[in-house]
């Protein structure tokens, strides 16, 4: 089997438009979420979102060809500018039929779909655009990510709601850990701040409604929390085999060891930890892990009260008796919840935890809740040495995908 690690990322999100500013912000507690002001959500129970104020597509793309793509591809194909930048990719150093792009969204072009569903509403089908189709469709991140790179390997764009990017990344993973890659750019994009989507998640009660207090709302684990904080952007990493990676001379930002996946088979919105259990279980078994060697978990904890009670009760599940010696934090507390790019931004989160030592904080917790008991590090991030850190991503319809991650040390893993 190939060793996989990570050589570039990036990242677009109300917390930070740069890998940097990122990790800046959720390691010093700061939260990205802010009052939508916006008249057109004043009758919505929730006004609050983890909304990009200062993106600008034409840093990345021509005017021309900006207008030829729904907002979420354009964000992929930003924090994919960023993520191969850093890789400091060279025409001679791939064979770009080696190379793919797994890439997807939640819910795609939904955008892009109002707008046209309004136009025919108010001017009848001729005034419905012919571009959109293939702006709106999930799988068009990836598909304009390999037009723009010339990367012709296989292409995957998987739709399992928040799992969509752990399982994008795991199953880049799997590809280039079993030789039929060299390379891919893996994880998720989202453009879901409209008024349907708002009013749909408000609607069956799973967003947060503190509406006067956006910085404190997100509040995973905590006794008090009252739902998730939608959240717009993508998070691209680049996975490569690593005799290829140091053949170039590439450097190695982390490594990527283990993955499970599975599906509840249970319920379409309420989980059962037994399938968040098992595919943690999965993961470390891939990764020939031990329980004991995991330091550090970025949870999926959205900030519901079934979810966060449930993936708690899938940590003591697998871990049992060092369940209570782990750190870990919920940085949607801060980020928001990015739908299917939220596996990403919490794959380089947890990526940037391993190479610092530092583990960033859960804010917002200070009421504790007796069936969320383990150490999730309030409120201020924690100097910790980390070895082995997982990444969880459950989505709606019991999808689940587990990532774990191996620190870098130069000289000593190669």
């Amino acid at each position: 089997m190939k060793r996989v690690v990570i050589t570039g990322y990036g990242v677009i999100s109300s917390s930070g438009n740069t890998v940097d500013m990122l990790w800046d912000n959720v390691v010093n507690g700061r939260s990205g979420i802010k009052k939508i002001e916006d008249p057109a959500f004043s009758d919505i129970s929730c006004r609050i979102a983890g909304y990009i104020e200062d993106f600008i597509p034409e840093n990345y793309l021509e005017k021309k060809e900006a207008r030829q793509y729904d907002l979420f591809a354009k964000y992929a194909y930003a924090a994919t500018k960023q993520a191969i930048d850093m890789a400091q990719i060279h025409e001679t150093s791939f064979d770009k039929n080696r190379v793919g792009v797994y890439v997807g969204s939640g819910i795609g072009g939904v955008g892009t779909i109002l707008q046209n569903h309004e136009a025919y509403l108010e001017k009848g089908t001729r005034r419905v655009s012919p571009f959109m189709v293939p702006m709106m469709i999930s799988n068009m991140a990836a598909g304009f990510i390999a037009i723009k790179t010339g990367f012709k390997g296989p292409s995957f764009a998987p739709v399992s709601a928040c799992a969509t990017a752990n399982q994008a990344i795991g199953e880049a993973f799997l590809s280039i850990r079993h030789g039929y890659t060299d390379a891919i750019l893996a994880g998720g994009a989202e453009a879901p701040i409209n008024t349907l989507a708002f009013s749909g998640f408000a609607n069956m009660t799973a967003m947060s409604t503190n509406n006067d207090h956006p910085a404190q709302a997100s509040r995973p684990f905590d006794k008090l929390r009252d739902g998730f904080v939608m959240s717009e952007g993508a998070a691209i990493l680049f996975l490569e085999e690593l005799e290829h990676a140091q053949n170039r001379g590439a450097k190695i930002l982390g490594e990527i060891v283990g993955y499970g996946s599975t599906t509840d088979a249970y319920h379409i919105t309420t989980p059962d930890y037994h399938g968040a259990e098992r595919a943690m279980e999965l993961a470390l078994q891939m990764a020939n892990v031990s329980p004991s060697q995991v330091d550090y978990i970025n949870a999926h904890a959205t900030g519901t009260k079934e979810g966060d009670k449930s993936e708690s009760k899938a940590i003591k599940a697998v871990f049992k008796e060092n369940a209570s010696k782990l750190k870990i934090s919920a940085t949607k507390s801060m980020t928001g919840h990015l739908f299917g790019a939220a596996g990403g931004i919490e794959a380089i989160i947890t990526l940037k935890a391993l190479e610092h030592g530092v583990i960033p904080p859960t804010i917002n917790l200070t009421n504790a809740d007796e069936e969320c008991d383990l150490d999730y590090v309030p409120n201020v991030a924690i100097k910790h040495t980390i070895h082995f850190a997982l990444s969880n991503g459950f989505g709606f319809g019991g999808h689940n995908a587990s990532l774990i991650f191996k620190k870098w040390n130069a000289g000593k893993n190669s």
